[in-house]
């Protein structure tokens, strides 16, 4: 699979979480505990490739790229940080709704910025075959990818 098709399948996948917690019932604690535990575990693998793998390629195929990456990753370090807190905050408690929010609004702009403003560029540089090679690459680091947040190298900056 296309590396940028693979990281577009992974945004929306965390889409349809985001929607699914808009649309839980307020007192739906267990509900928003499954949703948020699974976009952490989305999110925080789906960084993890970013990070690793496409984010260098990227640098390396589109130079013009380079604040792009860098601002990505650190929108990276603002999310995992809200991951590392929602992954032990008691979904009863009064802030996990508004840090829900919080990361939801973060990671919405962030994903917007990657698919129209640079996206196209990595996309016209790298071609088709690149792409692919990325995107096996990135598939296969999935499965190795840390569950913690804290453990993508962006958390630590």
């Amino acid at each position: 699979m296309d590396g940028i098709v693979l990281l577009k399948e992974d945004h929306k996948t965390v889409e349809k979480l985001f929607k699914r917690f808009e649309k839980a019932d307020e007192d739906a604690h267990a509900e928003k505990r499954e949703i948020a535990d699974a976009v952490i575990e989305e999110l925080t693998t789906h960084t993890w490739i970013e990070e690793k793998i496409f984010y260098p390629a990227a640098r390396e195929a589109a130079p013009d790229t380079k604040d792009h990456v860098l601002e990505s990753v650190e929108e990276h370090h603002v999310v995992l940080w809200m991951l590392s807190e929602l992954k032990d905050l008691d979904p009863g408690d009064e802030r996990f709704d508004a840090k829900m929010t919080v990361l939801m609004e973060n990671v919405r702009h962030h994903v917007e910025e990657e698919e129209k403003e640079w996206f196209p560029d990595v996309r016209k540089a790298m071609g088709r075959n690149r792409l692919t090679e990325l995107g096996e690459e990135m598939e296969a680091a999935k499965k190795t990818a840390p569950k913690d947040p804290l453990a993508v190298p962006s958390a630590d900056q």
